[in-house]
Formats: structure tokens, sequence, C-alpha cells
């Protein structure tokens, strides 16, 4: 936990000490910082300029928070790392916009550039207490304005609810570190709508505090109403509900040799199993080539198996939420209950298990899919687990 304890010498011990910046900057210098120092931002919300000159007064802001003082030493370091990082997404997505600089999709983009590089420059992997941490981090930094328009919301309890739901797999991660990210975050700039996004912010406190999860995610009654709750059936959510499904689908998650097969093996051996990459060896169909063969064919080969009610293993690496949702959409068609197995080791390991693969993927097609990669959420299946290997 090198960087780790770097970082967490380096924060400040008091609401009256300074962050020591000059100490800080070879943390990050090489890859977060220089970038942010030119990109700018939009003077109407941000008269302080660029990303840099921003991160440093919301850190600044972040620390006279007396209640930051308070948490945990684990805690204080995901907060600081965060506020370090919750902007580093307009780097990539700035732009002029009718004459206006703007920064769309900014927070969700930056929770993607945070995990890669917490992951490969940090060696934040690998074990279930850094992969909680990095998480933590970037799960911050993707809702790092939620709080500012949580009201806005349709259903702005359920979106509370999800959001905490969170804190199940990265657990230090609650609605209270996140408000005080948020209120750094506003107090940290030249504006003049401070006041208002200050009250919104507190009000988004109370809202998840009546909705019971503004410590930690809500307890629901089992799994299956949770699942129900958090996909937005119109049920609520102390209601337990009759669960009809007949057995478990469990889809595996992870990058390319990071021992999904491994784990197969060791845990579910007689299980049947859905391979696309079983199937493009099969079909004798490359990488490169047209995939749509192959994934035609592992979905039709789990729509046998769903209709007979028949559990299987679906085995690929389904990065993102949005590959994800497509299958499990399926296997809950067909009346299954999803279990989705995320794994993850160390770098290192990974390059190892994946050189001694027969169809080794190209470690330049690896660090493209980290960029991609998008850790399962609760609210994504009846079960979720983040394993590390």
């Amino acid at each position: 936990m090198g960087f780790i304890e770097d970082l967490t010498q380096l924060i400040p011990g008091s609401p009256s000490e300074e962050t020591a910046w000059d100490k800080l900057e070879p943390l990050f210098a090489e890859s977060c910082f220089p970038d942010m120092k030119c990109t700018s931002q939009n003077p109407a919300f941000h008269r302080e300029g660029d990303v840099y000159t921003h991160t440093q007064m919301v850190c600044g802001e972040l620390v006279k928070i007396q209640a930051f003082h308070e948490l945990k030493s684990m805690q204080k370091a995901e907060l600081v790392l965060a506020a370090i990082l919750h902007d580093i997404g307009k780097v990539k997505t700035t732009r002029m916009e009718n004459g206006n600089l703007t920064s769309p999709h900014h927070a969700s983009t930056g929770s993607r550039i945070a995990r890669e590089f917490l992951w490969r420059d940090c060696g934040l992997c690998g074990t279930k207490e850094l992969s909680a941490f990095r998480e933590t981090v970037c799960a911050l930094v993707r809702y790092h304005m939620l709080p500012v328009h949580l009201t806005d919301q349709s259903h702005p309890e359920r979106r509370a609810r999800v959001t905490a739901a969170v804190g199940e797999l990265a657990e230090d991660f609650s609605w209270e570190m996140l408000c005080m990210l948020a209120e750094a975050d506003v107090k940290g700039r030249i504006a003049d709508d401070t006041e208002d996004l200050l009250s919104q912010v507190h009000l988004s406190r109370m809202l998840a505090d009546d909705a019971g999860c503004f410590h930690g995610p809500y307890l629901f009654a089992d799994g299956f109403a949770k699942h129900a709750y958090l996909n937005g059936r119109n049920v609520q959510p102390d209601q337990i509900l009759y669960d009809g499904t007949w057995g478990e689908v469990i889809m595996l998650s992870g990058l390319p040799g990071t021992g999904k097969d491994t784990w197969i093996r060791r845990n579910h051996p007689d299980m049947p199993v859905v391979s696309p990459d079983g199937l493009r060896n099969e079909l004798d169909i490359s990488p490169g080539d047209n995939q749509g063969r192959i994934i035609q064919a592992a979905q039709q080969q789990a729509r046998e198996y769903l209709r007979r009610k028949q559990p299987f293993i679906w085995n690929a690496t389904d990065l993102t939420g949005e590959m994800r949702h497509q299958l499990t959409a399926l296997f809950e068609q067909y009346g299954a209950r999803v279990r989705i197995i995320y794994l993850e080791t160390s770098w290192e390991s990974r390059i190892a298990r994946n050189s001694g693969r027969n169809e080794k993927v190209p470690e330049t097609a690896v660090e493209k899919m980290l960029g991609k990669l998008v850790p399962p959420m609760p609210e994504e299946a009846m079960f979720v687990e983040w394993i590390c290997v």
C-alpha cells in the first residue's frame, strides 16, 4: 500500500493546516496535473480558472470540514484522492459549444480515467482492500455532482438508495462522504450560485438520511426485494416479495487473465458453461473478425439451458454495465436468478496468466479494455460479488 501510505502522510491533520502541494504533486505529476493545468473551465461557474486551480481549492475546502477529520484514516485518503481526481474527466470532455465551455459526462469519464490511473500507475488492484479503496474513490468521482442534483430526480429517494448500494461492495462509500466532497466542490470555486448549491447539498443530506442510506446502504428484506426496488419496479423498499425464480445463472466478469476458467474448475466443475471464447474456437472465427455469429451462437446456447431451467455459467469478459444488462435481461426474462461474479487480480499476475493462455489476448487490447471496465454494481443483479484471486 505504498501509494496510500504516501498520500495519507500528506493529508492535513486539522482544519487550519494547509495541503502540501509541493510534496503531493510528485505522486500525480506525470499522470494528471499537467493536463488539468491546461484545461480551462466555463467562467460562468468557475471564475478561478483551470481545472488544476479548482482542484487545489476543493482540496483546501475539504480539509476545512470538521467532519472530515473525524473519519477513519483510509476514508480520509479516499476522499482526498477523490477530490484530486473528481474533475479529471474534464481533460477529455471539455469542448466549446455555442460559445461556452462545457464538459458533458465528465464525471463518468473521470471515474474510468481514475480507475485506470489507480489500477495501473498506483497498483491499487488484486486484493479486497485495494480494490475496495480504488472503487470507493471511483464512485465518489462518478457521483460527485449528484448531491447538487438529487432533488431534480424523478424519484430522488430511489436514486439515493441505488447510489448508496455501492457501499455494499466498496465498503467505505457513503452519502456522508459524497456530500462532504460535494460541499468542498461547491466552495472550491468562484461563482455566483455557491449558496444555492450548498442548500441543494444540505437537502440531499436530509433526503438520504430520511431514506435510511446516509451512513451506508439501505437494508432491504432480501436480495429479491432489493433487486426489484433498485431496478425501478413499483414496489416499496420494505416490501417482502414472492421470489418465483427457478435457479441461478452465474455471469462472470473480468479482464482476460483474471482466472475465470480456474474459478469455474475450483467452484463449479460440474456446471454447464457457455463461453463465447470457446465457441469462437469451435466456429474458427478469429478475434478480429465480425463477432456477430459468436454472440448469436452463445445466446442461443444460453436460451436452450434457460428453456430447460438448467442453471449454467456465462463465461466472458462483460466489462461494462451495458454489456451485462443485455444478458441479465435475457436470463431474467426466462425466470432465472442472476449472480454476477467479478474477478480481479494484480496487473502482474494477470499478465502472467494471459501469457500462459493458448489464445493470448494482445496486451494493447487488454489496456483498452481496462479503460472501459466498470465493475458490476449491486443494482445489476440479485447478487453481485467482487472476488480478488
